[in-house]
């Protein structure tokens, strides 16, 4: 049978990103000059989804204003709101009647470009309840983890371990493919979470909670570095082999360019610029430039400078995130001891 329909849910603050998310929700934080949210969407319209229901709180106008209605994946998109949180499977059994039988649930909290379809296959081979993406990272106490068996059938999964508590290396990715009978089992109007509530109760009651692990670009993108770490990722991935018009620039590692962004004579390392930013004679390293931004005769490392920031000559900026329209005046030496 066709899986056609998506569930993603996008109620979150983003409170570890400040001070970036004061002015939007995290999702819609650029990637390439794309919301975050829209390479996770992409992912689902490649893999056949159709129908995208977004379960919004924090700031959903923005986001309504920013991601649109799907036309240009070609997927429709409906919007269900919160009037108060409710958990990653609070937000699914407000949408329930509107659900098929089989159906995809992902968190838009993170940074994805997958291919969906191979999840999708496994689900309905195995007969689950509910099939999980797993991928690996080094570093698992951050997520939940799971033990699986040779089949890939889920027998331990555990939220957040201590380091002595770690069994496994795989985590949750935050893709779903479930079966909507099991969202009779989310208590009505209740915080409920998904993972840390129903896969254990899943997993009690003897259904099948299988893994699949993915292949592609997957990131959590819950802090400013992740944010940093995915436009990076994609100006890898995505425009490797572009020939950026930067005169008078070097340039090295991973670099991306937005429409009617411009870079002169300047030093250019793991550098991100935005649409319509400029940077001028300036030193660059391990830095996010977003849009409209100027920077000129300046040294920036390990930085993300929010929309409309001004960075005069000879500042130096340094391991520091600014707001939206921050000015940094000439020779101003600023280190804002922040991991970026």
């Amino acid at each position: 049978m066709r899986v056609r329909q998506a569930v993603v849910m996008v109620g979150g603050m983003g409170t570890r990103l400040l001070p970036l998310t004061e002015t939007r929700p995290k999702i819609v934080l650029p990637v390439a000059d794309k919301p975050c949210l829209w390479y996770l969407l992409r992912s689902l319209a490649m893999g056949g989804i159709e129908e995208v229901i977004l379960a919004c709180g924090y700031k959903s106008e923005i986001m309504r204003r920013t991601i649109g209605d799907g036309s240009d994946l070609g997927i429709r998109i409906e919007y269900s709101y919160e009037d108060k949180p409710m958990g990653t499977g609070g937000a699914m059994k407000l949408v329930e009647d509107r659900l098929d039988e089989t159906f995809v649930a992902a968190n838009g909290d993170v940074f994805a470009s997958i291919d969906v379809t191979g999840e999708i296959a496994r689900h309905q081979e195995t007969g689950a309840a509910v099939t999980i993406a797993l991928t690996p990272v080094d570093n698992p106490c951050e997520f939940g983890i799971a033990r699986t068996d040779d089949e890939g059938r889920i027998l331990e999964f555990k939220e957040k371990p201590k380091p002595e508590e770690v069994f496994s290396n795989l985590i949750n990715a935050g893709v779903y493919i479930l079966q909507k009978d099991v969202v009779s089992e989310i208590p009505e109007d209740t915080f409920y979470d998904f993972s840390k509530d129903l896969v254990p109760k899943l997993m009690s009651e003897g259904r099948r909670i299988q893994g699949y692990e993915i292949d592609g670009i997957w990131m959590d993108v819950g802090r400013p570095r992740d944010l940093l770490r995915a436009n990076l990722a994609i100006a890898d991935a995505e425009y490797a082999d572009r020939d950026w018009k930067a005169p008078g620039c070097a340039l090295e590692g991973s670099i991306y360019m937005g429409p009617g962004a411009s870079a002169n004579g300047s030093r250019l390392t793991d550098a991100v610029i935005l649409s319509h930013a400029s940077v001028v004679s300036s030193r660059l390293d391990r830095v996010l430039v977003m849009d409209g931004c100027e920077v000129h005769g300046a040294e920036l490392s390990n930085v993300i400078l929010g929309t409309g920031c001004r960075v005069g000559k000879g500042a130096r900026v340094s391991n520091a995130v600014l707001a939206d329209g921050t000015v940094v005046k000439a020779g101003e030496v600023l280190d804002g001891d922040r991991s970026v």
